[in-house]
Parts: C-alpha cells; sequence; structure tokens
C-alpha cells in the first residue's frame, strides 16, 4: 500500500525529503587536501563556494550551505572503511530532469561512477571522492508511489534503467548547468559497529523511526521520507569509537521543526550529530 502522506514538495519547491519535520541539513568533512575534495565537488556537481574561515572551503547551492571542508589534524591517518564513519553523502537532485541532465554531463565529462542502482524510491549513482569518502546522487519517484507496509517502506537494489531516465528529458538538448538551485543533501549514510544498535540510538536519542531494516543495516527517516540516515555494519561489524584525528567524516547537522532544542550529541561510534531547530 502506498503512502497517505502522497506531497512531493512543499510551497517553496524543495524536495519532499526536506519537508520532513527533521532532514539533513549539512555535512562536515575533515581532508588532507582541503582543495582539492573541494574541486571534486565543484566538478561533480557544481556546488559554488560560500564564505567560510580560513583554510576551510564551505560549498553549496542557492546560496544554502551543505558541505564543510576543513583541513584534518596534521599527522592524521586517512579513513578507514572497517573503522565508524561515512558510507555515503547522498546529493538529492529536486528532479528527476535534473538527474537526467547530470547524467550527460557525467558522461560528457568522463566522470568516474562506481556503480548506479534502481532503489524502487529512488534512482542513484554511486561515487568516490579523491579522499574516499562516498557519494550517492540520486533523485526520488514520487512519494505516492512508494510501497509502504505499515510503518516499513518497500526499498531494493535492482538494475537502473539510466537511458529511460535520459529518454525523458522534456528538452533533450538542455545543458548541465552547474548544481541546481534547489539540490539539497537527502540523506546520509554512516559505518557503524552495529546496525542494530544504530537504529535504537537515532530513534531514542534523535527521534527518527526506522523504516526498513535488515541483518547489517536500518534505514531511518522523519514524516515517512524513505530515509534520511542509513548505518551499516557491512565492513565495520564491531568497529569501536571512531578516532576523532581521522580524515573523513567530521558531523552531521539535521534541522527541522521536530528539533526542540539546538545541541550537539555523539553517536555510541563518537559521530558527532548536530541537531538544529527550525527551517
Amino acid at each position: 500500500m502506498s503512502s497517505p502522506d502522497t506531497e512531493t514538495t512543499s510551497p517553496t519547491g524543495l524536495p519532499f525529503a526536506l519537508t520532513r519535520p527533521i532532514h539533513v541539513a549539512e555535512v562536515g568533512l575533515k581532508a588532507h587536501d582541503v582543495e582539492k575534495v573541494a574541486d571534486y565537488y565543484r566538478a561533480i556537481l557544481g556546488l559554488e563556494t560560500l564564505a567560510g574561515p580560513a583554510g576551510s572551503v564551505v560549498l553549496g547551492a542557492g546560496g544554502v550551505p551543505l558541505l564543510n571542508i576543513d583541513p584534518a589534524p596534521r599527522g592524521a591517518l586517512p579513513d578507514d572503511t572497517r573503522q565508524a564513519g561515512l558510507f555515503h553523502t547522498a546529493f538529492l537532485m529536486p528532479t528527476r530532469a535534473d538527474l537526467g541532465r547530470w547524467i550527460l554531463h557525467a558522461s560528457e565529462s568522463r566522470l568516474p561512477v562506481d556503480g548506479m542502482a534502481d532503489h524502487l524510491v529512488s534512482e542513484a549513482f554511486y561515487l568516490t571522492d579523491p579522499e574516499g569518502n562516498g557519494v550517492e546522487i540520486y533523485s526520488d519517484r514520487p512519494a505516492d508511489s512508494w510501497d509502504w507496509d505499515g510503518d516499513s517502506v518497500r526499498m531494493a537494489t535492482d538494475p537502473l534503467d539510466v537511458n529511460a531516465i535520459v529518454a525523458a528529458l522534456d528538452d533533450p538538448a538542455a545543458r548541465w548547468n552547474g548544481a541546481p538551485e534547489l539540490l539539497r543533501i537527502g540523506h546520509v549514510h554512516l559505518r557503524v559497529g552495529d546496525a542494530r544498535a544504530a537504529s535504537d540510538w537515532w530513534q531514542s536519542e534523535v527521534g527518527l523511526q526506522q523504516v526498513t531494516a535488515m541483518p547489517s543495516a536500518a534505514f531511518l527517516s522523519s514524516g515517512r521520507y524513505h530515509h534520511h540516515v542509513g548505518a551499516n555494519n557491512w565492513q565495520s561489524r564491531g568497529a569501536g569509537p571512531r578516532d576523532p584525528n581521522r580524515s573523513g567524516l567530521s558531523y552531521v547537522t539535521l534541522a527541522g521543526s521536530g528539533i526542540a532544542s539546538e545541541r550537539e550529541i555523539d553517536d555510541p561510534w563518537g559521530t558527532r550529530i548536530r541537531l538544529r531547530p527550525g527551517a
């Protein structure tokens, strides 16, 4: 059965994911080479450079900050996929047509893509930045087409029909002109030591609801989105607290009307979560 909540955008045109009571606002990274990493996101997504502290780079779309890249501490170890940290930051295209234009841009620019998938609720591409941080670029199918069984949404990892996305463009000649103004981070996916414990933590400490689970991964959201946060232990089972001096993930900021007060908390693996009330 489909979700009874069928809206796909807010009055401002924001994607459904961003209209929920809690949503992802920003991701912070620590990089050995800040400019090299920033250049990557400028190249693949056309993110704009916003004002930030000296030595750091803040990237965004439509004047909204999305990615904050700070210098890693001197002598910091590189990220390790066997440890807790970032699996990927998922950038949500406002429309399927925007994803289609990005596909043409990626093809013409020969951007290295690691994989792609049809998740039923969304269509997605996967990449990796120069320091090993995972990246997802995706668009959602309309929320009223998602298949819900009570509080659980059906997702899968099926082959993606890339040609169908491009063929659906109203104007195939329209060019990619950088990040759409309403591009946002739709979700983050984290590496954890125990997916079930991570799900319990996000529900009790942040107020998200579990919408899909498997033995080694859990997916949680606010307001019946397919997921704002994913947590898996596919490579990191049993990992302990994250070394704060490693490069890679620095923090995740969540915002929205469902957050009562501004605060910072750490998940059981030392990942810093910033909570911010308001839109």
